[in-house]
């Protein structure tokens, strides 16, 4: 069970010393509304148990019923059901609000069936967050639900820019620029780099390419990254595509997978190649690309703080509901968690 956040913890999310907090908490001295708010939004942010005593002390009434819409994909794959379970167990632990959790999955990457599952959410639910592609349909299906009080929030790849009500995960410009560091660190020589992505609308894939590509051509000119290669983020395309670089590029270097389907990299370079023949930078940490790693066919996995993520965007969707909805949250960015074979 992950450790709750202590004092310390809470009184840096909030700005204020940890005496202050104490006070607050203790009732040794008055402190101002705007600390009393501040140390509250910090405590519901981080699910910290402050929270229900700060709510109970400052008067208000019981805890009020939220009913969160959650959106993924890609219900098969490891990641994606870490991803839900985690939502659920942190909807679980909200202080001071009674969580509703309505979790789905598309089916497809399809704009318009990701279009009419928000529809259909919003007529369920309070407040959404999802995955999805950067398309006009669903930039239509989200303004729509603004339209009618339903704030919607973007996980993991950004989409509805403007329009939603803000967006949680990694800086995918930095995660790209990283993989294409450490493959830059592990080609031998001179040659050709290959790089999957799950789509073209996946604005987060879009970002790592750039970030891939820049970094790569400023401090390893001498590595070629060849086209963009989709894989709709699935392993058997991902196995047979890279079996045919492997066969046409003898001077393979790296492959990059900057979504899902690395198992079919994992796969291929096995069939082929020897451990570490050709760098292998992966994104998220499953029991495929624990196994790779360890047996040194994966060189580097960058990884999303799951827990982390489902904390901070139902904080901010709380947030939303507290303030009617209006406020925009911007951009939060997450650290990235990286591993290698050593640090398992």
């Amino acid at each position: 069970m992950a450790k709750r956040p202590g004092m310390a913890t809470l009184a840096a999310a909030a700005g204020v010393s940890v005496a202050t907090v104490d006070r607050l908490l203790n009732g040794r001295e008055q402190v101002s509304a705007a600390t009393r708010t501040a140390v509250l939004e910090a405590a519901l942010r981080l699910g910290h148990p402050a929270a229900a005593r700060l709510t109970g002390a400052s008067g208000q009434d019981a805890p009020r019923t939220i009913r969160f819409g959650v959106l993924l994909h890609k219900q098969g794959q490891e990641f994606y059901q870490n991803m839900a379970r985690e939502m659920r167990t942190a909807v679980s632990r909200l202080p001071a609000v009674n969580g509703k959790l309505d979790l789905e999955f598309s089916a497809s990457q399809a704009p318009s069936e990701v279009a009419s599952l928000l529809r259909a959410m919003g007529n369920r639910c309070d407040v959404i967050a999802a995955t999805a592609v950067n398309h006009p349909e669903i930039t239509a299906a989200v303004d729509e639900l603004k339209q009618r009080g339903i704030p919607v929030f973007s996980l993991l790849s950004d989409f509805a820019q403007g329009i939603r009500a803000g967006y949680v995960g990694l800086n995918n410009l930095k995660v790209g620029r990283t993989a294409a560091w450490m493959i830059s660190l592990s080609a031998r020589g001179a040659g050709k780099v290959a790089i999957f992505v799950g789509g073209t609308r996946w604005h987060g894939h879009d970002l790592r390419e750039t970030g891939f590509r820049a970094y790569l051509r400023e401090e390893r000119p001498d590595l070629e990254v060849l086209e963009s290669i989709v894989n709709l983020e699935t392993r058997q395309l991902t196995f047979e595509t890279t079996l045919a670089l492997l066969r046409k590029h003898p001077d393979l270097r790296g492959i990059y997978v900057a979504g899902g389907g690395m198992e079919g990299a994992i796969a291929a370079l096995k069939q082929s190649r020897t451990p570490g023949d050709v760098a292998l930078v992966v994104n998220e940490l499953t029991t495929d690309s624990r196994s790779g790693l360890a047996q040194g066919w994966v060189t580097l996995v960058d990884a999303t703080p799951l827990p982390d993520l489902c904390h901070e965007v139902l904080g901010m969707m709380v947030r939303a509901m507290r303030d009617g909805g209006a406020a925009n949250a911007g951009q939060v960015f997450l650290p990235v968690n990286l591993h290698v074979a050593e640090s398992l």
